[in-house]
């Protein structure tokens, strides 16, 4: 059952514990984004300059990468957009063969936080954050959150992953911090199962959440199985916000039926940070004051200039009337993937068989297609110094435990072409998800 108190504790204890002991500035470049998304165009236009300059001279006198422009850039740093065109365009696989070229001079691999990309291009890549990327990503989360009157501690149900590389004590530690620290209560997305469903919404109703937060193709498919069952949820929410995944209109239109609340889209990327929120007027707002587009945060301990994501966007030249003057994207086709069926009848995501993966350095890429409930294909894009067929092992195994006793035909390739967005489909379910019986 939630506590009330807990979100009052969140934001009026642990928070301000957190700033004074931690020196967390989360709040702080929260109210900096407030107090800019005010401002004029013309304003906001010579704001991200400032910052843009700012980030190219610490990239050209810190890091390795960088520094052979120094000098052109002394000339040019009262146009900062133009001298950024001179640069390169980085390229994934460049980054991956050259990453340490990418550290600044000064920074700690030990002290800093390492992440890796989904590797939803294609081309799963291992980067470092600071604290001060980390802190200036919530922050914009938090203000997409606060325009639809979500606050930080807001009880929360994510329809998420679960983290498998953990043991049953860890995974009891991190569900603990995720419900005492976070206020959120997860719903594995790896194990969704139909005859369960009525205990999902108990949980739900007894948490008593102000928003949901999950995987696009997740949430549409608990949605879908509320209609089929003539479900509801009973209790009134803020929002619903769908992340990760390119959110499709038909998929919006199920959600909101079903949850009877308005669905939220969130744009971002672990390489890139927090890009865009969907404003009260239905707009997506790119956070222009942490980004360029090209270039995330002034500072930073690993810059990538002119850095492909991969995705597909669409600026538009319309403003908008909700009073909030950050930039507007039209449209975003990034990644998607498929919710798939086990022999069992459990709903499985997709990005199951990417949390598997990601942490192995023996694949570059995969693919991995259910034609039927039984049976299926992977592709595996062997990386020729780091493969181990233990890990290849390791990955069957982890199909076998989500998926149950399915055939699965193995091929060796060396590339696998990518989707009209730029990114490799990693995931895709050919049957539907009704077709699997129900093992007694």
């Amino acid at each position: 059952m939630v506590v009330p108190a807990t979100g009052f504790w969140i934001r009026r204890i642990q928070w301000p514990m957190m700033e004074l002991i931690k020196e967390n500035r989360t709040r702080h470049y929260m109210a900096e984004l407030q107090r800019a998304q005010s401002l004029q165009t013309n304003a906001l236009v010579e704001s991200q300059r400032k910052k843009l300059g700012k980030l190219l001279d610490h990239a050209t006198r810190r890091v390795p990468a960088y520094t052979e422009f120094a000098s052109e850039w002394e000339t040019q740093r009262d146009q900062p957009e133009r001298f950024l065109q001179r640069l390169p365009i980085l390229r994934k696989s460049h980054f991956r063969q050259n990453a340490d070229q990418y550290l600044a001079q000064h920074a700690n691999p030990a002290k800093l936080i390492g992440n890796r990309t989904g590797g939803s291009t294609g081309e799963p890549t291992r980067f470092y954050l600071d604290r001060l990327a980390v802190e200036r990503y919530e922050a914009a989360r938090w203000l997409g959150l606060s325009w639809h009157g979500i606050q930080i501690g807001d009880p929360c149900v994510m329809i998420w992953g679960s983290p498998l590389e953990l043991n049953q004590q860890q995974e009891r530690r991190y569900r603990w911090k995720e419900r005492w620290l976070k206020n959120r209560l997860i719903l594995s997305a790896y194990e969704l199962d139909r005859e369960q469903l009525p205990t999902y919404l108990r949980l739900i109703q007894r948490f008593q959440p102000v928003y949901l937060y999950g995987y696009a193709s997740a949430l549409h498919s608990f949605a879908e199985m509320m209609l089929e069952r003539g479900l509801s949820l009973g209790i009134r929410l803020k929002a619903v916000v769908s992340t990760a995944e390119s959110l499709h209109a038909h998929q919006r239109q199920t959600i909101e039926s079903a949850f009877e609340a308005p669905v939220i889209n969130e744009y971002g990327a672990r390489d890139g940070g927090m890009i865009a929120y969907q404003c009260p007027s239905g707009q997506m707002h790119i956070f222009s004051e942490n980004c360029y587009l090209e270039v995330v945060d002034p500072l930073t301990v690993m810059p990538r200039l002119r850095y492909q994501l991969g995705d597909m966007i669409a600026l538009s030249p319309q403003s908008c009337d909700c009073g909030i003057n950050f930039p507007v994207l039209e449209k975003i086709d990034g990644r998607e993937d498929d919710m798939f069926i086990s022999t069992h009848g459990k709903i499985v995501h997709g990005h199951y068989f990417n949390h598997i993966i990601r942490g192995m350095d023996s694949f570059r890429t995969f693919q991995i297609v259910q034609h039927e409930p039984s049976r299926l294909s992977l592709k595996l894009v062997k990386d020729p110094d780091s493969y181990l067929p233990a890990d290849e092992s390791r990955l069957l195994a982890g199909i076998q435990a989500a998926l149950g006793e399915v055939n699965v035909q193995v091929a060796y390739v060396d590339h696998i072409p990518p989707s009209a967005s730029g990114k490799v489909r990693y995931a895709i379910r050919e049957c539907p998800l009704t077709t699997a019986p129900r093992m007694e």
